[in-house]
This record gives structure tokens, C-alpha cells and sequence, in this order.
């Protein structure tokens, strides 16, 4: 059974590479995401290449391998079906559940995830609208784009939150901005840096850096 340390690092690197259009995640993307020092990050990848579940080139990056990839979308079925149990009975907040699951994601079997997903009625997101991996090992995707690419005059719904901190979904819960949500843009203004949305007949200005960590789809 691999360990929490692998577990971690592949998830990280998936992650990473995902977001990147799957180009290879480098050595400071990982350290910073894990707030670990680069060296212990380079040494740890040379154990996931020797083990077979990752591809690392010095001064490159790092890729995974398909047992590598099929790991950490284990992993991450684990993370995003816990966080939906968590949210839909106990209520914990959208806020709260990543933190929790960090912690759980790791300890409980593939058996009980399995059992956990059939109660919640085989879901497709989680509470951050984030995709959730079958059992099979594959994911679906669903079309997006950032908020920050919308023009103005545009209707939206928020379909994922690409930053999950506590600190930054509280913001976006006083800004009205919750999960589901749908809006109209009221102003994207490149040159100022913000764009301004519309809900519920409230105006709220975002900075665009905010926005681009908010994928939307057409309302």
C-alpha cells in the first residue's frame, strides 16, 4: 500500500500537470504546493521514478506514469467523495470539508469510498464543483472557462472553484458567490484589473486574479 508521503506527491503532480495542459509540473510548482523544500521534492521523485509511478527529468519536470495517474485519481476520489459526505450530512461548509478530507482521505478503504458514493447517489462534483473519479479510474470533465475571460453583458452560472483555502470560499460565500450561482457580467475591464458581475441585483467587483479562479458556464 503506498504511503500518505506517495499518496500526496502523485495527487499533487496530477494536479499540477492538469492544470498546466498537462505539461510536466516542475520541481518549485510541487515544493510550493506541498511547503516543502525543493530538495526534499527532488528526492521524492526520484523514488516515484524508480517505482514506476512517475516520469522525472532534472530541470524538466515530472509526468505520471499510467500506474502513477490511476493512484491519484484514487486518491482524489477518496478526497472529493468525502468532502460531499461531510457537506451533505454533516453540513459542514464548503469552507471546511477540504481541510477534513485531507485528513481522512488516507485512512479510510476504497470499499467504504465505494459505499459512501452509492449512498450520496453516485455524484459527479463536489461541494467545489470539482469532478469526481469513478471506480473504473476514469473522469469526466465538463466544458469551462475562467470568469475572467467573460465579456460583459454575459449570463454565467459558477460551476467550480479552482482555489479551495477557507480564507478565500469565505469570501466568496459574503460575496454571494456560492457553488450553482448564476449572474451576468456586468463590466470585464482588462485595463483596471477587476470584473464586475451581477447577482440577484447586487453588483460585486472581483479582481481579476479572483475571477480567474472561477470557472463558469453558460447560464
Amino acid at each position: 500500500m503506498p504511503s500518505l508521503t506517495i499518496e500526496n506527491y502523485v495527487k499533487t503532480v496530477y494536479q499540477t500537470c492538469v492544470r498546466q495542459g498537462n505539461s510536466p509540473a516542475g520541481t518549485g510548482q510541487i515544493a510550493t504546493a506541498l511547503s516543502v523544500s525543493p530538495g526534499t521534492v527532488t528526492s521524492m521523485l526520484k523514488t516515484l521514478n524508480e517505482s514506476g509511478l512517475a516520469e522525472y527529468t532534472p530541470y524538466e519536470g515530472v509526468r505520471l506514469t499510467e500506474s502513477g495517474r490511476k493512484l491519484a485519481l484514487r486518491v482524489l476520489r477518496r478526497h472529493r467523495l468525502i468532502e460531499l459526505f461531510l457537506s451533505q450530512t454533516l453540513e459542514l461548509s464548503w469552507d471546511e470539508v477540504h481541510e477534513e478530507a485531507e485528513n481522512m482521505e488516507h485512512a479510510v478503504s476504497d470499499h467504504l469510498i465505494d459505499r459512501i458514493e452509492k449512498f450520496l447517489g453516485y455524484p459527479t462534483t463536489d461541494p467545489h464543483g470539482d469532478p469526481i473519479p469513478r471506480a473504473d479510474g476514469t473522469i469526466d470533465i465538463t466544458q469551462s472557462r475562467s470568469l475572467a475571460e467573460a465579456p460583459a453583458g454575459e449570463s454565467f452560472q459558477l460551476v467550480r472553484v479552482l482555489d479551495q483555502s477557507p480564507v478565500f470560499l469565505r469570501y466568496l460565500s459574503e460575496s454571494g458567490l456560492s457553488l450553482g450561482v448564476r449572474g451576468e457580467v456586468a463590466a470585464n475591464r482588462r485595463e483596471a484589473g477587476v470584473v464586475t458581475v451581477t447577482i440577484d441585483g447586487t453588483d460585486t467587483t472581483l479582481a481579476r486574479d479572483v475571477a480567474e479562479k472561477l470557472l463558469i458556464g453558460t447560464s
